[in-house]
């Protein structure tokens, strides 16, 4: 069950709800895979997708997987105390037009206000030949918002969102009002920003939402798949040191009502902690059942899709850094002494097999003499991963794995978190003005 609501300026100017059900058929075959799905759940449908699984999969070898030992039923890690399903999209109104009010009552410059709140309800069953039974019941809850503003002929947008895997109790006052301050913070220094001079500088990554360039630019290419087929600049790095001593970046399916956790993965694999760099070097991939068989470790939770018309592959959850021993983000700005700060990025272009990327600053502000000076603009962030990694200087103790509507795309798109501490990166290339 699929449901959402827009307000636009006061009146809803749009909702929906879908009911989406049938079922995916995966056949393994050596290193074939077939992958056929049915809208319906009857048993011909379901011997029709089966057999044109097989069909596909056909070929030699020995195929299947070895069984794996994962212990005790799990925790859940999303458990609902009231289900979507049983809730009157009318109830939500009132709340969208306080958070509108709330808006419009804290800035008067403010042109135009969407928000949408949306929430679904997942039931899966996942069984396979290994005689594995697995259920999860799956909800997700999100709320954002964006704003117009003006000002002497200038025009900024803002937005923020907050998405977790609850039920109707995510939907709370403090929620609306935690998200109006977000998205009217910070306006003046948009309106005040300039493009600064650009070049090659330290950059001093804010805690939070900077844990996206940590996702595209390092965390795919630590994906299985990605090194399996050696398109990964990792794909001979395990085992290696490619970071600093004391950096720990892993991918966690168990942060509770995170966007990015899974009770069970959608190859039934159960939801876990996988660290991927322990203290500087590469120590996992992220794996789903096929890559693990071919590396011949455990899978380590990551297979997921979007939906039963997809076949799982490797795929994010929610992908993080822990603490660093280097004080504050005042002490990394300090550190850094000049440079730029950059608290949130925008969109971004990521090169998996060459590791370069590129990332548009939404919010920042150039350092100088080891303080935050003038709001920055309209400038890029332009470096390689692996060679982002080796130069991080500095890592703050002030890690948040950001709340925000993350969606990741691979072909198929997955929901997932992301975050970071803040770090001290020296030598990235800013693309500013001259």
């Amino acid at each position: 069950m699929l449901s959402s609501l827009m307000l636009r300026d006061g009146e809803v100017s749009s909702g929906g709800y879908t009911v989406d059900y049938g079922c995916g058929v995966r056949v393994l075959h050596g290193e074939k895979t077939g992958y056929a799905y049915s809208e319906s759940t009857d048993m011909p449908s379901l011997l029709a997708a089966a057999r044109a699984a097989s069909a596909i999969a056909a070929g030699s070898g020995n195929g299947g997987f070895a069984k794996t030992a994962f212990g005790p039923a799990k925790p859940n890690y999303y458990p609902m105390q009231r289900d979507w399903r049983g809730a009157d999209a009318a109830e939500f109104l009132p709340g969208l037009n306080k958070l509108e009010a709330l808006i419009r009552a804290k800035d008067s410059r403010v042109m135009k206000v969407i928000a949408l709140l949306g929430y679904s309800v997942s039931d899966i069953l996942m069984y396979n030949s290994l005689d594995e039974l697995t259920s999860d019941l799956r909800p997700m809850a999100s709320m954002s918002v964006q704003v117009v503003f003006q000002s002497k002929g200038s025009v900024q947008t803002k937005s923020a969102s907050r998405s977790f895997r609850m039920g109707v109790e995510f939907f709370t006052d403090e929620l609306i009002k935690e998200v109006a301050e977000e998205a009217t913070s910070g306006i003046d220094a948009m309106f005040e920003a300039k493009r600064p001079a650009g070049g090659q500088m330290s950059v001093v990554m804010g805690a939070g939402a900077s844990g996206i360039l940590l996702h595209e630019a390092m965390g795919h290419a630590f994906e299985a798949d990605f090194n399996r087929k050696g398109q990964s600049v990792f794909a001979d790095k395990m085992g290696k040191q490619i970071c600093r001593k004391g950096i720990n970046i892993l991918d966690d399916g168990t942060l509770p009502f995170f966007r990015g956790s899974c009770n069970y993965d959608d190859e039934g694999v159960p939801g876990q902690k996988t660290y991927m760099v322990t203290d500087g070097v590469l120590t996992s991939y992220l794996h789903d059942r096929i890559s693990a068989r071919f590396y011949g470790v455990a899978p380590t939770g990551n297979g997921r899709r979007e939906s039963f018309r997809y076949h799982p592959i490797p795929r994010m959850r929610s992908t993080y850094m822990e603490n660093g021993a280097d004080g504050t983000v005042e002490d990394l700005i300090k550190m850094a002494g000049s440079g730029i700060y950059v608290d949130e990025f925008a969109n971004g272009e990521v090169k998996i097999g060459e590791g370069d990327f590129t990332f548009y600053v939404k919010s920042g502000y150039l350092i100088e003499n080891g303080r935050l000076t003038m709001p920055v603009k309209d400038i890029n962030i332009i470096g390689n991963g692996p060679q982002a990694l080796a130069d991080i200087e500095a890592v703050a103790g002030d890690l948040k794995v950001d709340p925000g509507r993350w969606t990741c795309g691979k072909g198929q798109s997955a929901p997932v978190s992301c975050g970071i501490p803040s770090v001290l990166i020296k030598n990235l290339t800013v693309g500013g003005g001259q």
